[in-house]
Formats: C-alpha cells, sequence, structure tokens
C-alpha cells in the first residue's frame, strides 16, 4: 500500500485498510437490499403492511443483536465475530432466489438482521482499537465514508436494478458483496476484546451520565433521520424528494468525515451545539416542501448537522469510557441510531396522521433543538469534575 496523505498518516494503516474493505462490501450489500426486500415482499403477494413489517424485522433483529456483541466479542473475538456478521449478512440473502411468500422472506431478514447488528458494533469498535487515540476522530470518520457511502449510492442503485433487470440479480449481488470482504480479514491484525466483566456493560453505561448524554443527543438527531426517511417523499413527491434525499446523505458522508479531522484537532464535544444547530433547523424545510431551493438547502443543513453528531457522539463516548468497554460503548451507539430511527418515524406519524406535515417536522426541529440543554449539562458538568 503507498503512503497516505498526510491527513490520513497513522490512520489508514493495513489493518484499518483491511476492515473499511469488509465495511463497504458489508454496508454496499446491506442497502442494495434494504428498500428492494420490501418491494419484493409486495410483489410475491404482501400487503404494505407486510412490507413494513419487513423493514420492522430487520431492524428489530439488528437492535437485538448488538445487544448480545459485547458478549459474543468477549467469547469468539474481533475477527471470528467480524466473519460471522459478514456470513449471516450475505449466505442468507441468496435464498431470496427462491423465497416465494411472507414467511420465507421473514426468515431471510431476520437472519441478515443478526449479521448487520454484528457488524455494526464490531466495525465501530474496531475503529478506536486500532486507531491512535490522538486521530480517533479521523478514523471514525473514515469508517463513515465506507458506511456512508453505499447508503448513498447503493440504495438507490438497489431500486433502480430490480425495476430495470429484476430481483434476482440485486439478490445475488446483494449476497455476494459481505462475502467478498471475507478475504480482507485475513490480513486484519486486531488484539483481543477484554474479557467478560472488564469495562462498563451495556446496561451500566445508560446510567452513566458521561456516556448517557450524547447518546441522548445522537436519539435526538436519529429520531429526526426517522421523520425524513419515512416522511420526506410523501410530503415532497416525486424528483424533489429523491433529490433532497440525496444531498442529505452525501452530506451526512461529508460532514462525519469532516468532523473528524476538526474534532482531534479541537474537541469532539466542541462539535456538538453546531451539530444540534445545523440538524434542527435543516430539518424544519420539509415543511414548506413546494420550495425545492428551500427543501434541498434544509436537507444539505441537516445532513451535515447528522454526519457532524454521528461522529462526535462516538468519539466521545469512546473517549470518555476507555478501551476496555469499547464493545460496550458501540453496542449503545449503534441501538440508540438503530432504535432512534425506528421509533422517530412510528411516533411521528400520529403526528403526521392528524396535525399534518406543517406541524410534524417543525415539531420534530424542537425536539432536535432542545437537546442544546443537555449539552450545557455536560459542559457544566464536564467543567465541575475537571
Amino acid at each position: 500500500m503507498s503512503d497516505p496523505p498526510p491527513v490520513l498518516r497513522g490512520v489508514l494503516t493495513r489493518d484499518v485498510a483491511s476492515l473499511l474493505l469488509a465495511t463497504l462490501g458489508a454496508f454496499a450489500g446491506f442497502f442494495l437490499l434494504l428498500s428492494v426486500v420490501p418491494l419484493y415482499a409486495v410483489e410475491a403477494g404482501a400487503t404494505s403492511a407486510g412490507a413494513g413489517i419487513v423493514t420492522g424485522a430487520l431492524m428489530l433483529s439488528t437492535v437485538a443483536t448488538q445487544l448480545a456483541v459485547p458478549w459474543l466479542l468477549g467469547r469468539l473475538g474481533y475477527q471470528v465475530t467480524l466473519a460471522l456478521g459478514l456470513l449471516f449478512l450475505g449466505l442468507p440473502a441468496l435464498a431470496l432466489v427462491w423465497a416465494s411468500g411472507l414467511p420465507e422472506i421473514l426468515l431471510v431478514t431476520l437472519l441478515r438482521g443478526v449479521g448487520f447488528g454484528i457488524l455494526t458494533v464490531v466495525g465501530a469498535a474496531l475503529v478506536a482499537e486500532l486507531v491512535p487515540a490522538g486521530r480517533r476522530g479521523t478514523g471514525v470518520g473514515l469508517y463513515g465514508i465506507a458506511v456512508g457511502g453505499p447508503n448513498v449510492l447503493a440504495l438507490p442503485l438497489g431500486v433502480w436494478l430490480a425495476g430495470n433487470v429484476g430481483f434476482e440479480p440485486v439478490f445475488v449481488a446483494g449476497a455476494a458483496a459481505p462475502l467478498l470482504g471475507l478475504p480482507a480479514l485475513l490480513a486484519l491484525s486486531v488484539p483481543a476484546p477484554p474479557a467478560d466483566g472488564e469495562g462498563l456493560g451495556v446496561l451500566s453505561g445508560l446510567v452513566d451520565g458521561r456516556l448517557a448524554r450524547p447518546l441522548a443527543v445522537l436519539c435526538g438527531v436519529t429520531l429526526a433521520a426517522g421523520v425524513v426517511v419515512t416522511f420526506l417523499p410523501l410530503a415532497a413527491g416525486g424528483g424533489a424528494a429523491s433529490a433532497a434525499l440525496l444531498v442529505q446523505g452525501a452530506a451526512a458522508t461529508v460532514s462525519r468525515w469532516l468532523a473528524g479531522v476538526l474534532g482531534d484537532r479541537h474537541g469532539a464535544r466542541r462539535l456538538l451545539a453546531p451539530g444540534v444547530l445545523a440538524a434542527g433547523i435543516g430539518v424544519i424545510s420539509p415543511a414548506w416542501a413546494g420550495n425545492t431551493a428551500l427543501l434541498v438547502a434544509g436537507m444539505v443543513l441537516f445532513g451535515a448537522g447528522l454526519g457532524v453528531l454521528q461522529n462526535a457522539t462516538l468519539v466521545l463516548m469512546f473517549e470518555r469510557a476507555g478501551p476496555k468497554s469499547y464493545g460496550s460503548v458501540s453496542a449503545l451507539w449503534n441501538v440508540a441510531f438503530d432504535a432512534g430511527t425506528g421509533l422517530g418515524a412510528a411516533a411521528f406519524g400520529l403526528v403526521v396522521q392528524y396535525a399534518g406535515f406543517g406541524v410534524a417536522f417543525p415539531l420534530t426541529g424542537a425536539l432536535v433543538l432542545s437537546t442544546l440543554v443537555l449539552i450545557r449539562l455536560d459542559r457544566r458538568t464536564g467543567k465541575k469534575t475537571s
């Protein structure tokens, strides 16, 4: 591997490059099928409610698995656990070629959720293990590109391929991409994770204020993300929604990287308030979805805030918990992200139903902005204990 550019020196090592290759394959396979499998369920005879159950089952399986990953790491180590994640995400997808009804599709979905839950937790924890503490923000940002790039590209590509080429080739590609990441694990050399009983547990981390405050800030913005991905297409419709979601995903990916570089220089905690302000103001824009320019600008702002908070909260939690708790921190962070996204969509569906988009999106923005109180409290608490 040639020498990396100066900003990546000491970060983009052989081990980190191997992890990023495996991550790219895993998330490409995940996002290729994320919207395609619900579409296939409807094609196979399911109702729209059945399509929703498919996505709900995926997230339920993912979150349940994420809670168990620290226990798995203590017994199997990073490499074996990561390999299991790739296998569970990839192999079951091949069965979709022969699945003919909702029960078979749900079984495949639950198995793939196990793989995705493993990969999200192990990947973030490994970044913290492999990157020096002073460059961790940059490492998390680089990992964010490996996660976010497939979100921006593979999600719409999967839907396009399903409509123009057919479902079966997409299923094969969605299965192959994670499995192609397995050879990268052979070049990965990582330390053993802490044994059981060392470091914070997942539940004890929830009641530790040093971790709970940034976690609550993350929940505020992931609730908003759930509202955006679910209701923006309904509020704006057509090409405007597609353009807005595209720029939102791109802005989140780029800002997640830039936040890491800035966080290493100035501290991750300083980025929390700007991230909340950007996300809270930006998410209000779909209330005026008829103005495409305003909508797109708002989604750029929301995406930027989301990316900043994804990086800053994770890095801050790693710093505060210490090396023996990386697995638990990663599990907490990922559960908050995925559960917050689902809860936001479900809870604000009621607001949309009874009050409309003109109330739902400003209310979402107010919820995000309310987490500034937690940031202020965190800053005061930090001064008292320093």
